[in-house]
């Protein structure tokens, strides 16, 4: 089971995007595949239901409610209870034997940084770290917890921070990927990103004296909204991505193009942009290089 965290300080970057045709596209070749909305802006969730649906059966058990446990002090469900089979798209897929589950999010989820935070004191250093551990860590254990359902890929959509719910998706990671446009401000960024992430992972397995340590590492910075001028990305977007290379931060040879019409129906449709076959050149280009990307997603998570 691998579990991967997509995270950027920088929103409007493509995240979500990412996250829900990379989910698609291995359960399409078969694979079973959880998706997890840890974003309270739970774009992720909207792209596979409707909000109707969502307020009607899902607004209940969400990601939020799990939390909601842990800052009230009290023992969560099992994550599985929380665990909802999108229908439409599973319907699209289910012929090649693969799955795409979801947890999905919910706005109130941006409270719950606050409450979880009255959960780190403690009278003294040990019992602080103690408590450090316990909240920081608590989806990694959560997770474990799913092993029996055999997911191949887990796959969480972080919110564009750094927040105790950011920190629990990384602690629970094996990888990390960074999707961002090849821009000013989206690159700005991912060297500090990289930075908190080595602290963060510095101080937890100090914290649990070696009992439990992690190691997320960064698989790659993957470029997102990329604007094709023959056969390539254009030149101003050729430099931020050389700067980023030039940081000596591993990235992706594989990126996602800019095509605001594809992708946005997509969201509505609740079907990704990859489980769908268009009839105009353009549109079977984006999903040949969505195809491309998975195939080099499987290689780098390996």
């Amino acid at each position: 089971m691998e579990i991967i965290s997509i995270i950027n300080y920088k929103g409007g970057v493509g995240k979500t995007t990412l996250a829900s045709n990379i989910a698609a596209e291995l359960a399409h070749r078969g694979k079973n595949v959880l998706l997890l909305d840890a974003d309270a802006q739970a774009s992720l969730t909207f792209s596979f239901v409707t909000p109707d649906f969502w307020d009607k059966n899902l607004k209940e058990n969400t990601i939020k409610d799990w939390f909601d446990h842990i800052s009230e002090g009290s023992k969560p469900p099992n994550l599985d209870k929380f665990i909802h089979t999108p229908f439409k798209i599973n319907s699209r897929i289910k012929s090649n034997g693969g799955k795409l589950d979801l947890i999905p999010s919910h706005l109130g989820l941006i409270n719950v940084d606050l409450n979880l935070a009255t959960l780190l004191g403690g009278a003294n250093m040990e019992q602080s770290k103690k408590n450090y551990i316990k909240v920081h860590g608590s989806l990694r254990g959560a997770i474990r917890g799913l092993g029996p359902l055999n997911y191949d890929y887990i796959i969480i959509d972080c919110p564009p921070n750094f927040n105790i719910v950011t920190k629990n998706a990384i602690i629970a990671s094996e990888k990390i990927i960074i999707p961002a446009k090849p821009d000013y401000l989206s690159t700005l960024g991912i060297t500090h990103l990289k930075r908190n992430l080595d602290i963060l992972i510095k101080e937890y397995n100090e914290y649990s004296a070696g009992d439990d340590n992690i190691n997320p590492s960064v698989v790659g910075v993957i470029f997102t909204m990329i604007q094709i001028t023959s056969g390539s990305p254009i030149q101003a977007q050729k430099q931020f991505i050389a700067q980023v290379r030039r940081q000596l931060i591993p990235t992706f040879d594989s990126y996602f193009r800019e095509n605001k019409t594809i992708f946005a129906s997509a969201a509505e449709d609740g079907i990704p942009v990859v489980n769908t076959r268009y009839g105009n050149i353009t549109h079977d280009s984006v999903v040949k290089e969505i195809e491309g990307l998975v195939d080099e997603f499987v290689l780098k998570v390996k």
